[in-house]
């Protein structure tokens, strides 16, 4: 059953459908949800597997125009904010910048280094800190990467107008907004039951 959830769309999975209101839907993973749910209302959780097979959706595109190099999303997202980075970024910003862990981050450059395309070094502004930076490879890297890139996504994305992709962007930076406060409720209650057991 939820190796259904995962799949939607030609050729990958089953074909879709459209409900009374012209939207897509993918039956398989309505039929899936609903046995799950007790609640009988699937819209979320199938908007959630939608969300989840757009994003490989998108990742198998650009893991195409990577031509092999094998660099994850984490690590072509660093690659691509070093390289618009005048004078490197920090473990710590490059964290921030992503929305990670430091600790993410770290083994992400790791990969990055080993690849050639980026190096750490001293940070001219805090000598107790480590700098980052894209190396002439990166860079070079980059540079071949933004064409395929950009006609992936334009193939992609074909269709949707420029409102369509706004609010598409809108409506995924809530979710993850919405994640960000699930995460911060449940760290605080997690920090409160510490409290009370000491």
């Amino acid at each position: 059953m939820m190796k259904d959830v995962h799949k939607s769309g030609e050729p990958d999975g089953g074909p879709l459908e459209r409900d009374a209101g012209g939207r897509l839907y993918d039956p398989r993973v309505r039929a899936a949800m609903t046995a799950f749910t007790r609640e009988g209302d699937t819209l979320a959780l199938e908007a959630a597997a939608a969300a989840r097979s757009a994003f490989h959706a998108v990742e198998r595109l650009r893991a195409h125009g990577s031509e092999g190099r094998g660099l994850s999303a984490g690590a072509l997202d660093v690659l691509v904010r070093l390289g618009a980075a005048e004078g490197g970024l920090t473990v710590g910003e490059l964290a921030r910048a992503g929305g990670v862990s430091s600790r993410n981050v770290t083994g992400l450059v790791d990969t990055l280094e080993r690849e050639g395309l980026a190096r750490r070094g001293a940070d001219p502004r805090d000598r107790r800190a480590v700098l980052v930076t894209a190396t002439p490879d990166g860079l070079a890297w980059l540079d071949s990467f933004r064409v395929p890139t950009e006609r992936a996504m334009a193939a992609v994305f074909q269709g949707f107008s420029a409102v369509e992709l706004a609010e598409l962007r809108h409506l995924c930076l809530r979710l993850v907004e919405n994640q960000r406060r699930v995460e911060a409720y449940l760290a605080a209650g997690r920090a409160g039951e510490g409290e009370g057991a000491e």
